[in-house]
């Protein structure tokens, strides 16, 4: 046999390896008691939300007067800005909305916008093919329109394709 197999095994009485040279090992759930795992899932449920309500991050750029916000996060909202930047530059009234958390995802500032009750674009912007923008979706509730710019496999959406978007059409 393996010497470091049962060096390990020793060390590791709990580990699964087919009863070689020891009585069989069952994993089972620490609720057995009838209701158990529910009552277990109802405590996890209150701590989730619990965090969600409390740990949701962002930043806002320009968010209070835009009429079209940029939604992005990591090298995308630096680049973003930029664009941001220029646009306003061109009186152009577009902000950002910089989630620094995804989970829990900062729904907190899109229902802020939506309180507003203004006619805002959101405009997500990544460097991928959506995975936040189902983020977006679920927040927006379709109070607000919704666009996708996105980029991957070492694409990256630059200022002009962002300034293009807003500009023509959005």
């Amino acid at each position: 046999g393996d010497k470091r197999l049962a060096i390990s095994n020793k060390q590791k009485p709990w580990a699964l390896t087919g009863c070689k040279g020891r009585k069989p090992n069952v994993i089972k759930s620490f609720f057995m008691q009838e209701g158990g795992l529910e009552k277990h899932n109802l405590v996890l449920q209150k701590k989730y939300a619990r965090i969600e309500s409390r740990e949701q991050r962002w930043e806002g750029l320009f968010a209070k007067d835009a009429e079209v916000i940029l939604v992005a996060y990591g090298t995308m909202s630096r680049i973003a800005r930029s664009a941001i930047r220029r646009l306003r530059a061109k009186g152009r009234n577009v902000g950002l909305i910089r989630p620094i958390t995804l989970w829990p995802f900062p729904r907190k500032i899109f229902e802020r916008v939506k309180s507003v009750g203004s006619r805002v674009k959101f405009l997500v912007v990544e460097m991928s093919y959506g995975q936040m923008l189902e983020d977006v979706l679920l927040a927006v509730n379709g109070k607000f329109p919704v666009e996708f710019l996105g980029r991957a496999g070492g694409g990256i959406p630059g200022e002009d394709e962002i300034i293009e978007k807003v500009t023509k059409g959005y």
